[in-house]
C-alpha cells in the first residue's frame, strides 16, 4: 500500500497513518473515527497528518454516492436520514452518515445529538453514523466534511448521507459536494409558500414530503401538488433531469423504496450522461479554491506580526477609534511585510 506521507521519510508517524488507513480499508469503525477526529483537529501537527491520510485515502478508493440531505429544523431529518439508511442495509448496501449540528455563536459548543437520535442505525452493522460541529463554517455542513467523504469512501462504504444543520436556503456548500440533493419539506408547517423561492428549491433534485401518515395526509398531498407545480417555474437543470415530489412517513417507514428508486434512476440517468463526473470536477475546483481561502485564513491569523498588531487594532475598531477598512489595511500590510 502507498505510504500516507508520498515524498516524506516514513517515520514511525507515517508507519502509524499508514496503518491507521489499513484498518480504515478493513472497514473498522473505530479507526474512521479517528481518522476523522485527527482530520476535524485544530492543532497544526495534526492537520499535517491529516491532510497525507486523506490525499492516500483519495488516491485508493472508489467513489461513493454522495447524498446530501437537508430541510428546516423539525422537518424530522435525522428520523428520515435512519428510516433510509435501515432501508439501504436491507438492500445489502452499506451506509456512511455524516450529520452536521449546529454550534452555538455563544458558548461554541454543539449537543451532536444525531447518534443518539439515529441509535437504531448507529448499532447497526454496515452503518457509520458521525456526528460533526458546523462550527464557524457556513453552508449547512462542517468545515472538514469533504474530507471525512473521502475517508468514509477509503472505508468502503457505497453511499454516504451527508446531513445538513437545516438554516434554510444557505445551504449551499453541501449542494457543491454531493451527487444528489434532497429536500425534506412538511405539510402545515406554514413554510409552502416560504419555500418556493429561487435558491435552495432550485439546487433540490427531489422533493420529499415528510411525515405524510395519519390525519396529516391529506395536507402532504396537497403540499406535493403545490411544489409540482412550483417546480416548473424553474429551467430544466443540466443533463434535463426533472425533480419530482415525492411522499414518506419515518413513523409508518413508507415511501423509502420511491425515494431510492429516484436516486438511483437519477445516477443511471446523470452517469449516462457525464454529469456526476462533470459535476465533481467542478466541486474539485470548488474544494481547492474553498482549501486556499482556508489555508490563507490560517495562515494570516497565525503570522506573528499579525498576531501582534490585532489585539490593539480589534480594540480601536470596537472603540470606533478606527475603521475596519483601515485596521484591515494595515493587517494586511503586516502580514505582507509592507508596513
Amino acid at each position: 500500500m502507498a505510504g500516507v506521507a508520498s515524498g516524506e521519510q516514513p517515520g514511525a508517524q507515517g508507519r502509524d497513518l499508514d496503518l491507521l488507513l489499513s484498518r480504515i480499508r478493513q472497514g473498522d469503525r473505530g479507526a474512521l473515527a479517528r481518522a476523522i477526529t485527527l482530520v476535524e483537529s485544530t492543532l497544526e501537527a495534526d492537520q499535517a497528518d491529516a491532510r497525507h491520510l486523506v490525499e492516500a485515502a483519495m488516491a485508493l478508493t472508489p467513489e461513493s454516492l454522495r447524498i446530501g440531505i437537508t430541510g428546516i429544523p423539525g422537518v424530522g431529518k435525522s428520523t428520515f436520514i435512519e428510516q433510509l439508511g435501515l432501508y439501504l442495509l436491507s438492500k445489502g448496501l452499506k451506509v456512511a452518515v455524516l450529520a452536521v449540528d449546529p454550534s452555538s455563536r455563544i458558548s461554541k459548543g454543539s449537543i451532536l445529538g444525531d447518534k443518539t437520535r439515529m441509535q437504531e442505525l448507529s448499532r447497526a452493522e454496515g452503518a457509520f453514523v458521525r456526528p460533526s460541529p458546523a462550527g464557524e463554517s457556513l453552508g449547512g455542513v462542517a468545515r472538514k466534511t469533504r474530507e471525512c467523504i473521502s475517508l468514509c469512501e477509503a472505508a468502503g462504504y457505497p453511499v454516504v448521507l451527508i446531513e445538513t444543520v437545516g438554516v434554510g436556503q444557505s445551504e449551499t456548500e453541501v449542494h457543491g459536494m454531493t451527487d444528489f440533493f434532497l429536500l425534506l419539506k412538511i405539510a402545515g408547517a406554514g413554510d409552502e409558500l416560504q419555500g418556493i423561492k429561487r435558491g435552495i428549491l432550485e439546487m433540490a433534485d427531489a422533493i420529499v414530503i415528510n411525515k405524510a401518515d395519519g390525519a396529516n395526509l391529506p395536507a402532504a398531498r396537497e403540499a406535493q401538488a403545490v411544489f409540482r407545480q412550483a417546480l416548473h417555474l424553474f429551467p430544466p437543470k443540466p443533463g434535463g433531469w426533472q425533480p419530482e415530489v415525492l411522499l414518506c412517513s419515518s413513523m409508518e417507514g413508507s415511501g423509502f423504496a420511491a425515494v431510492w428508486e429516484l436516486i438511483e434512476r437519477y445516477r443511471a440517468e446523470a452517469g449516462a450522461i457525464g454529469a456526476i463526473e462533470r459535476k465533481r470536477r467542478q466541486q474539485n475546483i470548488a474544494w481547492l479554491r474553498r482549501t486556499i481561502a482556508e489555508q490563507l485564513s490560517d495562515g494570516f491569523y497565525q503570522h506573528p506580526a499579525v498576531r501582534e498588531s490585532y489585539p490593539e487594532l480589534e480594540r480601536a475598531v470596537a472603540e470606533r477609534q478606527m475603521s475596519p477598512f483601515t485596521a484591515a489595511r494595515r493587517l494586511l500590510d503586516a502580514y505582507t511585510g509592507m508596513s
